[in-house]
C-alpha cells in the first residue's frame, strides 16, 4: 500500500474521509506533536520519559531531520479534522549482521478501531519491502516494531499481524539525587575521574566491548559516538593506565532538572569489583552539581549482568517497559 498524496480516493482498507500522505516537513511537526500528546493518557505515556515521552514539535523535527529521506519514510494519516496519526520507518545493521527495519506508528485514540492503524502498518511493511530490495539485504532483514507495555492497542495490532516479542527495556528513575548512597572502598591502584577528549576512543571502546555478547544491539561507530558527545558529566574508572569502566551521564537539554545515564559499561575482566557502582555514583553526583534533581536510565530486562538488580541497589525504581517485536520479511 503506497501513501496517498491527499487528492484522490483513500487507499483500500481506509474508511471514507481518511488518506495517507507523505510527510511535508516543518509544517507537519506541530500536528505530529499533537498526536503524541493526545495519545498519552490512553497509552500510559510517561511525559518525562527519556525513551518515549510526548516530544515537542522541535524534538520531532530533530528526529525527522535524522531520517534518510523523511518524505519517503514517513507518512501522516489525515481526516477532514486534520492530522490524526503518523508512521515512520528507519533501519540499521546490528552487530550480528541482521538488518533491522523498524517502524513506529502513533494514532489518536478516537480514530482507532477503524482500520487506520492497520493501513499505516501495511504502508510501513510495503515500504520496508521496497527498501530491502533496494539495499540487497533480503537474507538478513527483519521487520521490527516497538510498543510500550501500556500501549494495549498497538500491542494487539502487532500480535494480530504476526509479530512476536523478542526483548524489552525498562526505564528506571532515581527520584532524588540528594539521597545518593555512599560509595564503597575501591581496590588499590584504581581511580575515578572525568573523561577528557584524549580519552574518547577508550571510552567508546569500553562501551562497544561491553556489548560484545549482547543480542539485538546496533552497530555504534566512533563517528556516531563523537557526534553526540556531551562530556560534562562523563566519568571513567582507570586501573593503572587502562580504562576499566565508564558512565556517560548528561543533563537533558530541555529539562535541566532531569539527568540521564546514557551508558554504564564495565570491562569483563573488571567486573565484581565495585567499579560500576563507583563510576555511576560519581556521574550522578556530577549531574546533581549541574542542576539535575532526578535521574533516569533504561536497561534490558534479560541483561546477563543483572543490571536491573544493580540499579535497584543504588535507588533506581521502574517506570515503564518498552517492548521490541519482530517478524520475518516475506515478499
Amino acid at each position: 500500500m503506497g501513501a496517498n498524496n491527499g487528492g484522490g480516493p483513500a487507499p483500500a482498507g481506509l474508511p471514507s474521509g481518511y488518506v495517507l500522505r507523505p510527510y511535508r516537513g516543518q509544517e507537519d511537526r506541530g500536528a505530529m506533536a499533537a498526536v503524541r500528546l493526545g495519545s498519552a493518557e490512553r497509552d500510559g505515556v510517561d511525559l518525562r520519559s527519556i525513551v518515549e515521552g510526548a516530544p515537542t514539535a522541535a524534538e520531532i523535527g530533530e528526529v525527522c531531520d535524522e531520517l534518510d529521506d523523511p518524505s519517503e519514510n514517513q507518512i501522516l494519516a489525515e481526516h477532514p479534522d486534520g492530522s490524526v496519526g503518523y508512521a515512520t520507518v528507519r533501519w540499521w545493521r546490528e552487530r550480528d549482521g541482521t538488518w533491522l527495519y523498524l517502524h513506529r506508528g502513533h494514532l489518536l485514540p478516537e480514530h482507532r478501531g477503524r482500520g487506520i492503524g492497520s493501513a499505516m502498518l501495511d504502508w510501513a511493511e510495503n515500504r520496508i519491502r521496497r527498501l530491502v530490495q533496494q539495499h540487497g539485504t533480503a537474507q538478513t532483514a527483519v521487520f521490527g516494531a516497538n510498543a510500550m507495555a501500556t500501549e494495549e492497542d498497538a500491542t494487539s495490532l502487532l500480535l494480530d499481524a504476526g509479530y512476536r516479542r523478542v526483548f524489552s527495556l525498562v526505564e528506571l528513575e532515581l527520584t532524588d539525587l540528594r539521597l545518593l548512597p555512599l560509595g564503597g572502598q575501591l581496590p588499590a591502584g584504581i581511580r575515578v575521574g572525568a573523561v577528557e577528549p584524549t580519552d574518547y576512543r577508550a571510552a567508546w571502546r569500553t562501551v562497544v566491548d561491553s556489548y560484545a555478547d549482547a543480542a539485538f544491539t546496533e552497530e555504534w561507530t566512533f563517528d556516531r559516538f563523537l557526534a553526540t558527545a556531551d562530556p560534562t558529566c562523563w566519568r571513567a574508572v582507570w586501573d593503572g593506565e587502562d580504562m576499566a569502566a565508564v558512565a556517560l551521564c548528561s543533563v537533558r537539554p530541555r529539562d535541566r532538572a532531569l539527568g540521564e545515564v546514557e551508558e554504564l559499561s564495565v570491562r569483563a575482566e573488571s567486573r565484581r569489583l565495585g567499579l560500576g557502582r563507583a563510576v555511576l555514583l560519581d556521574g550522578l553526583r556530577c549531574l546533581r552539581e549541574h542542576g539535575a534533581r532526578t535521574a533516569r536510565l533504561y536497561t534490558g530486562t534479560d541483561n546477563p549482568h543483572r543490571s536491573y538488580d544493580f540499579y535497584g541497589g543504588v535507588g533506581f525504581r521502574r517506570r515503564n517497559e518498552y517492548v521490541r517485536y519482530r517478524k520475518p520479511v516475506h515478499f
